[in-house]
């Protein structure tokens, strides 16, 4: 095969990948996607200011968040629609990533952008196996992922490099929250949605509400990272991290309950800036 016939394959293949990326069911996807991101973190914000308030509830991640909305009225209903979510905003996290859709671009900050998106696609599609046997009763339903997390912890750690690698990943979740919060205090945020459904006031409480989502999530992922690369410094595979680890961790701190309410209301602020986002997502052309 000649280099110019070589090339031409790349390119029709780019080309073909470029307008699934753009085309109207991919928006549509993209859109269910962000719908079921929006239903988790609410979820996973409402069961935290539970606790907060006093009124039971379970300091939850992603998967104890799914397995709540499965055991509500409708609850297959709604398990079936993050199901398709978490597949379509997995899909959209590595179309962000590779294709860049979004053009981030190619310096320093457009690859730390970039790989924040890859991050957030295999975050979203560790959820899909867990849901799916939620939907079908096959195998271990979604619930809070604190004992998945030891056992990876501690089957890496068992390997040669694993103490390191989960140190590095560690430390790659801690870039990721930082980012994220770079996110929700930089005046770009989200330029790839569009103002047509909205007037200036409620465009300017939207993105408020993103932003103050967005930062939150960031600290969280921080937190995350942090008591990753803790478990990998002190070697203590049996630590708990996750979502879960890092918030019960927060309610431990002086004035928790304040924070954790913040916390709380950030999740939740996250949610329904994802929600709107799902009503009036456009990709840029």
């Amino acid at each position: 095969m000649s280099a110019t016939t070589s090339h031409t394959i790349k390119a029709n293949v780019k080309r073909t990948a470029q307008k699934a990326a753009y085309s109207p069911v991919m928006e549509a996807l993209t859109r269910v996607g962000y719908g079921a991101r929006g239903l988790i973190y609410i979820t996973m914000g409402l069961l935290a200011l539970e606790v907060t308030l006093g009124k039971g509830g379970t300091l939850s991640d992603q998967q104890g968040a799914i397995a709540a909305i499965g055991s509500q009225p409708a609850g297959v209903f709604f398990l079936w629609l993050v199901l398709i979510g978490l597949v379509s905003y997995s899909l959209w996290g590595v179309i962000r990533a590779v294709l860049d859709p979004l053009q981030k671009g190619h310096d320093l900050k457009g690859w730390l952008a970039r790989g924040a998106y890859l991050v957030s696609a295999v975050s979203y599609a560790l959820l899909i196996l867990p849901t799916y046997n939620t939907l079908t009763g096959a195998g271990k339903p979604a619930q809070n992922g604190a004992q998945g997390n030891i056992s990876m912890l501690s089957s890496v750690m068992s390997t040669a490099l694993g103490r390191g690698a989960i140190g590095l990943a560690g430390l790659a979740v801690i870039a990721v929250g930082l980012y994220q919060i770079y996110q929700g205090f930089n005046n770009s945020f989200d330029k790839q949605f569009q103002t047509y459904a909205l007037k200036a006031n409620e465009m300017k409480l939207v993105k408020q509400l993103g932003r103050f989502g967005t930062a939150t999530r960031g600290f969280i992922f921080v937190l995350v990272g942090g008591l990753i690369f803790l478990a990998a410094y002190q070697f203590t595979p049996n630590k708990a991290v996750g979502i879960d680890a890092a918030l019960t961790a927060l309610l431990k701190q002086p004035y928790g309950i304040w924070l954790l309410g913040i916390v709380a209301l950030g999740l939740i602020a996250f949610g329904i800036y994802s929600m709107l986002s799902a009503a009036w997502f456009r990709l840029k052309r």
